[in-house]
């Protein structure tokens, strides 16, 4: 089968290799959509923690069952997503809820072999059928998993005023699910084209160009009181870092962005807000059902944010145009062929 490898930051190869066979306990899957993610972009680009080379990319991944291993309850031919986080289920994050923190974790496309790929091999428990979507709405919903899990660990109200950090497809996830809990979202981001697209598809109360006096606009935004919570989707250390002074007292910080980087604050604003922080990572197979009902009932708009598709046999070359600023993607979609 026909596996794309990226070999090492800023390449990516073609390979035919063996197609997989899954034994007791797993199912082979056979991918109809890829979602590109923020992840494979910093992978490509050398900038993506946790990660070795080379390394099949690839997390956002929607297809069809083909074969079962032994035992398997699941049936041949079902339409599923993927659920890419694989935990071990036993160290002491697991045991108590939240598998996407496992201490052991291993990420589809990340830690091990992804689906940019014909066929992949996965754990049973990591396929959910989902009759009815379309496979380009199932390859986003881990996409979109990622923004209801920040929400949820926000605890976000319809008496909050959200500020998103990054207008890329990790908040504009943020951004939909922060409004189906009823808040208030501004948007934020140093790109005008993609402000203007959060105001024009998703009705947000405000935006604010990173670039101005966000100050003094968020104050008047928010008459002075100031966001109660703000989410980093940016990737940007000294985005994360305003946080700390953009927010307003008592409020919450989620950052589900990961940098390699040391981020800092002055402990004095830290403490006079009283201010929670909280990392976001990954998703729970509560947050994937979430987003599944919030698309089937249109509270989500799932393909909204989805600017560029592409076929599986251009892959690369898609892909190498697509990681460029100029390129103006928001969000691509690979379908095979």
């Amino acid at each position: 089968m026909k596996s794309i490898v990226c070999v090492e930051p800023g390449f990516l190869e073609s390979k035919q290799v063996d197609k997989p066979f899954p034994k007791q306990g797993e199912v082979l899957v056979k991918i109809k959509a890829i979602g590109i993610c923020g992840t494979d972009i910093h992978a490509f680009g050398g900038n993506q923690p946790y990660f070795q080379y080379p390394r099949v990319l690839g997390h956002e991944l929607s297809g069809v069952i083909e074969t079962l291993g032994e035992g398997s309850n699941l049936k041949a031919g079902a339409s599923v997503y993927i659920i890419p986080y694989l935990s071990c289920g036993q160290c002491a994050a697991c045991r108590n809820e939240k598998p996407n923190c496992c201490s052991n974790i291993e990420v589809i496309g990340v830690h091990r072999d992804g689906g940019m790929a014909e066929y992949i091999v996965v754990p049973e428990s990591a396929v959910v059928p989902t009759d009815g979507l379309d496979f380009k709405d199932m390859a986003l919903i881990e996409c979109l998993a990622i923004g209801a899990h920040a929400v949820r660990r926000a605890a976000i109200t319809s008496n909050d005023t959200v500020l998103i950090l990054g207008a890329g497809p990790i908040g504009i996830g943020a951004l939909q699910f922060a409004q189906v809990a009823g808040a208030r979202v501004i948007v934020s981001d140093v790109k005008e084209d993609k402000l203007a697209f959060c105001r024009e598809e998703y009705d947000v109360s405000g935006t604010v160009n990173a670039l101005g006096d966000m100050k003094a606009e968020l104050e008047q935004l928010t008459d002075g009181e100031f966001p109660s919570v703000i989410i980093d989707c940016s990737g940007n250390p000294k985005a994360m870092e305003s946080a700390f002074y953009n927010l307003g007292h008592g409020g919450r910080i989620v950052f589900v962005s990961v940098v390699k980087a040391s981020i800092s604050f002055d402990d004095p604003e830290f403490h006079k807000r009283e201010t929670t922080l909280l990392g976001s990572r990954n998703a729970t197979k509560q947050d994937f059902e979430h987003v599944v009902a919030c698309i089937r009932d249109g509270r989500v708009k799932g393909r909204s944010f989805v600017t560029h598709t592409g076929k599986f046999s251009n892959l690369i070359e898609d892909f190498t145009q697509w990681v460029k600023p100029e390129s103006g993607v928001i969000k691509a979609v690979v379908e095979m062929d």
